[in-house]
């Protein structure tokens, strides 16, 4: 294709429009303009009645500078309110922050230099919130760099006390309802942060276990098992963890499967699933030979086994569905105080709960054999004395998925003790059924979430930390039992209300419960506070409680949460379960889901591997609105990648668009719309056709924004200014921009349709491209002082069909296949040296199948549109002219025997005797 770029087109001066290089800079002046102005306070002035779109924020957590997935969140979240707010939504976006938890502890605790006991509680929260506010204040300004509007001067923060009084409300709700227990039972326990967890706080990640098989030695049988010698007579268990040995109390088995008595090569015999045998030979290096006896499951049931290590302790074997065979023997190793499924074996067998561990991953000291030792200490002394006598059957290791804390990142471990649960059983089926009332984007989100509350057991809540929200519950002294009550719990939620959540730990029970500090049991007034506090996924999974119920601008439930796949398990989920536990329904109409960040190989990004892209380092290398421009080029369902390379590539299709608006706005500096705007029905066709394309763009682009597809937007708009705009319109349009006369109806007209491409470009890219488009808008102000003070405070265009109807645009096709037809020709006769420029060309050409576009399209404007100086069609060609492959067309391209006019630089025979061509001498003529 033959074009030229703009520079070297412009013969007529035009006032610059500076729209230069210099976009990290400009774009500063943006946001303080946005700031000065109040333009989010402005855009949530709609009329009365006028509908409202409420996305509610997921609170980042307030502990350090955010990062680029953080930025791709947040600029995500930013399309929308954007968008909505110029359809004429009321669109509200009030931003949070996560303050409370452990790592802000342990963070201030390390800075510190002190162990928790060192400090007061109330101490250590002073410095904890402090720590918080000033991480709130860094973000914030990162965040605003990004160029998201909103009520940043009023963002809610979970340490603040009227949402703490809202967290503590709504337990109240749920204690109210019979939804929150304590009780004892296996929770996953992180020894080195020395809390407990819940599912939502752990990561899986491959771990070098150790891998062994344990002989128990039999004590009893079952009646179902007959009678056989005791002697050497051995249940055989397998775990990965050797450490819960010393908690072991039963051996459980499956009740439908077959175990067999297998007489083995050391001279024992040994009782595990006869499915497993095999698989036991070729791990352990024991032989076994055929089964001497073989039995169910179920008539294991009542046999006795011993310790292997603890003499005195008598070990059933019972029964249970969870066992399977897929690894080890069939015959399960049941520490009831180290596992979930464990316990409630105990709890149904009535065996003893023993949990021998303390916070920190120490055996208590009166334990048996590993006392006082670390639990891998302990795992290396059971294994030993294991080996000694005989009863360690095999020991290896095995690499395996096993679960870490999400906080320090090491492995965790089951541990019962007791901790508050709110019992998610008691509603589960009404979460299930929220589930189905809620569209999530993707349609997968659905089945995920679905699954994982469908399979999670109850919810621990309780923290055995500081810095946190209480649980607002009581221990009677004299009962000793635990106390809480709902008209308790919401009296405590008024005094954290007037003075903060450091209230409980600095005034008594009486001071805070007044006339209601009393035991429901017994009378007694001899109260105290429980020291747990809160786990922070019940702080953000209250947000919606706590916000939009308080917060005038907002509503309940939000219409749309957005965040990253992972708060399937995190956030979306805790806010489903307060929801449903709370007002009996989902916070959200809809959920929308992005994929992680990852680098241009598609691998994790890592310090190690060099590999980290810093949002602020992208900024300040090319602005914000590369960064913006990356998250809506992308499909966000998936993982994203980001790299130097496609940000590059970004950058050059970034200047594709800035580069189309800046070529229009120095074309309009002698336009003004009050006066010199053409009416749709006197616009030359060609600028009919124009903003006919206009038209499909807007409908494209306004589907994709509402269906939440951002990168259809982009791409949309990149190709309308590349293909429709650059390489055709405004390239065919330059002649009597720059050559006609001014106030002329073909150039005015022409300007009249780049005036209302240009607004309808500014407001469609303006959620995507928030700088570039303020920039732009406020010079289209220079020329039309009525556009509204900032794009964003401008009403989103509309699809007005006035103009070409389908026949019209029809013709317009096929001439444009003609006109390729001509522009593959003029690029041969280049190639071939005969001509320069396309204007240096006269063409003759035989239309053939396309000889009735002469009766729509004269050839004064053939000659503009293909961008020659002369051109002939005629159906007598001589037989060397070329045929165009793909139309049929015949054309035959000859330099043009006339002179150049050194105006307009078209060739023509005028130009030896006026100096220019006839058009251009009457231009000047007119002009003086």
């Amino acid at each position: 294709m033959v074009t030229t770029d703009y520079k070297d087109t412009l013969r007529l001066p035009k006032t610059d429009f500076p729209m230069k290089a210099n976009l990290a800079q400009r774009e500063k002046e943006f946001l303080a303009f946005w700031a000065e102005r109040d333009i989010y306070g402005k855009m949530q002035d709609k009329p009365d009645g006028a509908p409202t779109f409420v996305l509610h924020d997921g609170p980042p957590y307030a502990n350090g500078h955010i990062h680029i997935g953080t930025a791709f969140n947040k600029i995500l979240k930013d399309f929308i309110p954007k968008y909505k707010s110029m359809r004429g939504y009321r669109a509200p976006y009030v931003p949070g922050w996560d303050t409370h938890g452990l790592p802000i502890e342990l963070k201030v605790l390390k800075e510190e230099g002190v162990d928790k006991d060192q400090l007061s509680p109330v101490d250590l929260r002073a410095k904890c919130a402090k720590y918080a506010l000033g991480f709130v204040d860094v973000q914030r300004e990162e965040f605003k760099r990004l160029g998201v509007l909103g009520d940043w001067d009023n963002p809610y923060l979970t340490l603040r006390p009227e949402y703490e009084a809202a967290q503590i409300e709504a337990f109240a709700d749920m204690v109210e309802k019979g939804l929150v227990y304590k009780g004892q039972k296996p929770v996953f326990w992180c020894t080195d942060c020395q809390t407990a967890l819940a599912a939502a706080e752990i990561e899986y990640e491959d771990e070098a276990s150790p891998s062994i098989y344990v002989a128990y030695p039999m004590r009893k049988l079952s009646e179902s098992m007959g009678q056989m010698p005791m002697d050497d007579l051995f249940v055989v268990i397998w775990t990965t963890t050797p450490w819960t040995l010393p908690a072991s109390m039963a051996v459980a088995v499956h009740p439908q499967y077959q175990y067999g008595v297998f007489c083995a090569s050391n001279g024992s015999r040994l009782i595990m699933a006869v499915e497993r045998k095999e698989a036991f030979e070729a791990e352990s290096g024991i032989s076994l030979g055929e089964a001497i006896r073989v039995f169910p499951g179920a008539g294991l049931e009542g046999a006795i086994a011993g310790h292997p290590f603890y003499a005195d302790r008598d070990i059933p074997l019972v029964l249970a569905d969870y066992v399977v065979l897929d690894s080890g023997t069939g015959c399960v190793h049941t520490a009831p105080g180290h596992g979930v499924e464990d316990f409630e074996t105990g709890v149904r067998y009535g065996l003893e709960i023993l949990n021998p561990v303390d916070n920190k991953g120490f055996f208590v000291k009166d334990t048996p054999l590993v006392g006082g030792m670390s639990i891998s200490d302990g795992a290396k002394l059971v294994m030993s004395t294991l080996a000694e006598s005989g009863r360690l059957l095999f020991s290896g290791k095995i690499k395996h998925s096993y679960p870490h804390c999400w906080r320090c990142k090491r492995p965790v471990i089951f541990r019962s003790t007791d901790q508050w649960f709110v019992s998610v059983q008691a509603f589960r089926e009404d979460a299930m059924g929220a589930i189905e009332s809620v569209k999530w984007v993707p349609a997968w989100g659905r089945d995920r979430i679905g699954n994982m509350v469908r399979d999670r057991s109850d919810w621990c809540i309780s923290r055995q930390r500081v810095w946190g929200v209480p649980i607002p519950a009581f221990y009677c002294e004299d009962c000793k039992k635990v106390v809480v009550e709902p008209p308790m719990v919401r009296r405590v939620a008024q005094v954290i209300r007037r003075e903060g959540s450091d209230a409980w730990w600095t005034k008594s029970p009486e001071e805070m419960l007044g006339e209601l500090c009393r035991c429901p049991h017994c009378g007694s007034n001899r109260l105290r506070k429980e020291s747990d506090i809160m786990d922070v996924w019940f702080d953000s999974g209250v947000s919606h409680l706590a916000v939009l119920e308080t917060r005038q601008e907002l509503r309940w439930p939000a219409d749309m949460y957005l965040e990253g796949s992972d708060q399937h398990r995190g956030w979306f989920q805790t806010s489903l379960l307060t929801g449903v536990a709370t007002r009996g329904k989902a916070p959200f109409r809809q959920v929308l889901t992005h994929g992680f960040i990852v680098d241009g190989h598609g691998r994790k990004m890592s310090k190690s591997l060099g590999n980290v892209t810093s949002p602020q380092e992208v900024i300040d290398k090319y602005g914000a609105d590369i960064l913006r421009l990356w998250v809506a080029s992308t499909d966000y369902r998936g993982d994203v990648r980001i790299s130097d390379r496609i940000l590059k590539n970004l950058v050059e299709s970034y200047r594709r668009i800035r580069n189309t608006a800046r070529f229009i706005l120095g074309n309009l500096s002698d336009f003004d719309p009050s006066k010199h705007m053409v009416s749709r029905h006197d616009l030359m066709p060609f600028d009919k056709w124009a903003l006919s394309r206009l038209q499909d763009l807007v409908e494209k682009v306004t589907k994709g924004y509402e269906e939440y597809e951002f990168h259809v937007p982009y791409f949309a708009v990149h190709q309308f200014c590349d293909n429709d705009m650059s390489s055709l319109y405004l390239d065919v349009c330059k002649d009597r921009l720059y050559a006609d006369h001014c106030d002329g109806l073909s150039r005015r007209s022409a300007q009249s349709a780049m005036w209302e491409i240009l607004i309808s470009l500014t407001k469609i890219l303006a959620p995507i491209l928030s700088f570039t488009c303020e920039e732009i808008w406020q010079f289209a102000r220079q020329m039309d002082p009525s556009l509204e003070e900032s794009v964003f405070l401008s009403a989103w265009p509309s699809v007005d069909r006035t103009g070409l109807d389908d026949v019209e645009m029809k013709n317009w096709s096929r001439l444009f296949e003609v006109r390729g037809a001509v522009l593959r020709a003029l690029e041969q006769a280049r190639l071939n040296g005969m001509i320069g420029n396309s204007l240096e060309a006269q063409v003759e050409m035989d239309l053939a199948g396309y000889a009735d576009l002469l009766n729509y399209f004269s050839l004064e404007f053939l000659e503009d549109l293909f961008m020659v100086s002369g051109l002939v069609v005629s159906g007598a060609m001589s037989s060397d002219a070329h045929v165009d492959e793909e139309t049929g067309v015949r054309l035959a391209v000859s330099h043009s025997p006339y002179q150049k006019c050194p105006r307009c630089w078209k060739w023509k025979q005028e130009v030896k005797d006026l100096g220019v061509c006839g058009r251009c001498g009457e231009v000047l003529s007119k002009l003086g």
